[in-house]
């Protein structure tokens, strides 16, 4: 087995300095009776805490950790002797071949602890990390020449690992040294990892890659908790989902709970052919040749562009009620984190999600940030780090250090504006709002009955039906100016009546702020890079625990986009159809106009499935636009109209025009 030991000469003389620490975490030695050539070094990191290695003499089986001041597990493991090892986890027969599959996890763990005392499991599975890396600074897993792991991808083994968790870094089947093949979010993506819980747990095997020879996990609690983000956070969502005994936590970040909701919309798919093209990407770098192409070809086929339904397939793929995965079965506590202006995991993913774990009555904490796909470890890295270390400490090891007792709810409305609250939505209702025939927006369940029509523009996209001025492709209508701000809190909709002549017709509605403010801006992210670094954790040969750090990219625009939707309608004639747009949470200010867009074709935005000059009506008295807001909302004040001309929009307050994203 790959094994790097701590040296005996290392622990020998750790003795009296890692006594000393604990003495004085326990507050039986003063601070000043330290000498200085023996007080324990300052870790490298924005909050300073003391760090001493161990012996396995002063380790207590129970509780193989020290808490500090601030009652959080402290670095007293050395981090450089840390056994570092690899393991094939057998897995079911995954890919129909006949051979099981066998999985790769990478694991770092305290030599200390070794024999001693078992710990918990940070897991982080992932598609990405021999294709194209993980984290903002995309790292990849290296080895040693020996073949052993040296650099373990992001920040996780740096941080836990000195505080006496095991971390381990799972290669999802048909990625890196796994064997198998991807399969789009499906069984054999999510059984693949769910193999390594069990593993953990006793309840499969695993051997050695060099020897073949069964390797036991006797040095841990099974206690495990998953991260990730995007595709890492959509398989603890699913291993999640399996009811897998041993999973105590996951913390999803910018994750996906069904891939129906991520790859289209009431029946549009955001482009063609995407389960070839992701399974084919992921796999990409990976170092077991294995021949996928009929099992892919099989799998792109069954996701059936061509009607956009949701089938058998994506079932097997819906983790919130699907035929194989279900909320019902999650027994893990789920802390749920997600950029609201997020435009490649759509917010939906999360919403509903969430609405889901709480019909089960699964412990949930929420941070929802204004940014688009972005770990908070770059936008909000010394809050995120103390809670998420919070939070694993708790649900871990189970230490009371009051986490649960927090608000669970963190929304950035504005930027860098936090609200906190014990829910989430926050919504006192659902006010409704009627289009009329003049074009403004009115407050009432119901309106006139007055036709309104455009003509479908297969080349249009959203970003060019939201200005002023004469577009016989689209309808927009605006409300007057808000008396009071508003908060958007959920998902809102539109119920409406439409008609069409051609054989396929699709709509696309949307919500638009109106309004000169300071915004966090749709490029990049949101986020801008920096030249600067901080580390969190520690370090040791090439896997170190610096990252550059990442800003907000704010800005002054005329308006913001606050979600769309989607909807295919299957044959001529008219139809009733509720369209529900993109989930978000923010304030819009007084002072401020709501509008909305009517539109055909959305390009770049779906699949067109109506390439023709269609015309489009609705039926005003028949549409109702539903928002769920807190606030006063009782009128609004006349006045010149907020829309700008699409000269005077900045490019920074515009959509992304593209849907061709990967889950990274």
């Amino acid at each position: 087995m790959r094994v790097h030991h701590v040296r005996v000469e290392q622990v020998a003389a750790a003795a009296v300095a890692a006594l000393t620490a604990l003495a004085l975490a326990a507050g039986t030695v003063p601070a000043a009776a330290v000498p200085a050539a023996e007080a324990p070094a300052a870790e490298v990191r924005a909050a300073e805490a003391p760090t001493a290695e161990v012996s396995a003499a002063e380790i207590p089986a129970e509780t193989p950790y020290v808490l500090d001041d601030d009652g959080v597990t402290a670095p007293v493991y050395d981090y450089a002797g840390a056994i570092r090892e690899s393991v094939n986890v057998i897995a079911p027969d995954l890919d129909g071949d006949g051979d099981a599959e066998e999985i790769r996890a990478d694991i770092i763990r305290p030599a200390e602890l070794d024999g001693v005392a078992e710990v918990p499991v940070v897991m982080d599975a992932s598609p990405y990390y021999a294709c194209c890396g993980r984290g903002n600074e995309s790292e990849l897993k290296e080895y040693d020449a020996a073949g052993d792991p040296s650099l373990f991808p992001l920040y996780y083994d740096n941080w836990f690992v000195p505080r006496g968790y095991a971390y381990v870094a799972v290669d999802m089947a048909g990625t890196g040294w796994s064997t198998g093949c991807t399969d789009h979010g499906g069984p054999s993506d999510v059984l693949s990892v769910k193999a390594v819980v069990d593993w953990l747990n006793g309840r499969a095997t695993a051997v050695d890659p060099d020897t073949g020879e069964p390797v036991v996990a006797d040095w841990t609690t099974g206690r495990t908790g998953m991260i990730g983000k995007s595709y890492d956070g959509t398989l603890a969502n699913g291993v999640a989902a399996t009811g897998v005994e041993g999973l105590e936590t996951i913390v999803p970040i910018g994750a996906i709970s069904s891939w129906y909701d991520y790859d289209r919309a009431q029946g549009l798919p955001f482009s063609a052919n995407y389960p070839r093209f992701l399974m084919g990407y992921v796999a990409g770098g990976r170092h077991v040749a294995t021949d996928c192409s009929a099992i892919t070809e099989a799998l792109n086929t069954a996701a059936d562009d061509a009607s956009g339904a949701h089938n058998a397939f994506w079932a097997e793929r819906d983790y919130r009620s699907g035929s194989l995965f279900d909320a019902a079965q999650v027994t893990a506590s789920v802390f749920v984190v997600h950029g609201a202006q997020d435009t490649n995991v759509d917010t939906p993913n999360f919403s509903r999600w969430w609405t889901a774990l709480g019909e089960q009555g699964v412990e949930r904490k929420l941070w929802l940030t204004r940014l688009g796909h972005v770990d908070p470890f770059d936008s909000d890295r010394a809050e995120w780090v103390d809670t998420l270390h919070r939070w694993f400490d708790h649900e871990l090891l189970g230490v009371d250090n009051g986490v649960t007792d927090e608000p669970a709810v963190r929304v950035e409305v504005a930027p860098n504006e936090v609200v906190t609250s014990d829910t989430w939505p926050v919504t006192d209702r659902t006010a409704r709002l009627r289009p009329r025939a003049d074009g403004s927006l009115a407050l009432g369940a119901r309106g006139r009955a007055a036709d309104a029509g455009w003509v479908n523009a297969p080349n249009q996209t959203f970003n060019t039906a939201l200005t002023a001025g004469t577009n016989p492709n689209r309808l927009l209508f605006r409300t007057g100016t808000l008396t009071d701000d508003l908060r958007l809190s959920g998902a809102a909709s539109v119920t409406t009546t439409v008609t069409h002549g051609a054989p396929t017709g699709q709509i696309t509605v949307g919500l638009v702020d109106y309004g000169v403010m300071d915004r966090v801006l749709t490029g990049g992210e949101g986020a801008t890079t920096l030249g600067t670094e901080s580390c969190y954790g520690e370090s040791a040969g090439v896997d170190d625990a610096c990252y550059r750090d990442v800003v907000r990219n704010i800005g002054s625009t005329e308006l913001q986009v606050l979600g769309r939707g989607w909807a295919r309608l299957d044959g001529a004639g008219t139809h009733t159809v509720t369209v529900e747009m993109q989930t978000n949470d923010l304030v819009v200010p007084a002072g401020h106009q709501l509008g909305l867009v009517v539109m055909g074709t959305d390009r770049g935005a779906t699949v067109t499935v109506d390439r023709a000059a269609t015309q489009y009506s609705v039926d005003l008295g028949a549409t109702t636009l539903n928002l769920p807001v807190s606030g006063p909302m009782t009128s609004f004040t006349p006045g010149h109209s907020l829309v700008p001309d699409a000269a005077d929009v900045t490019r920074s307050a515009l959509l992304p025009e593209t849907r061709v994203v990967v889950p990274r």
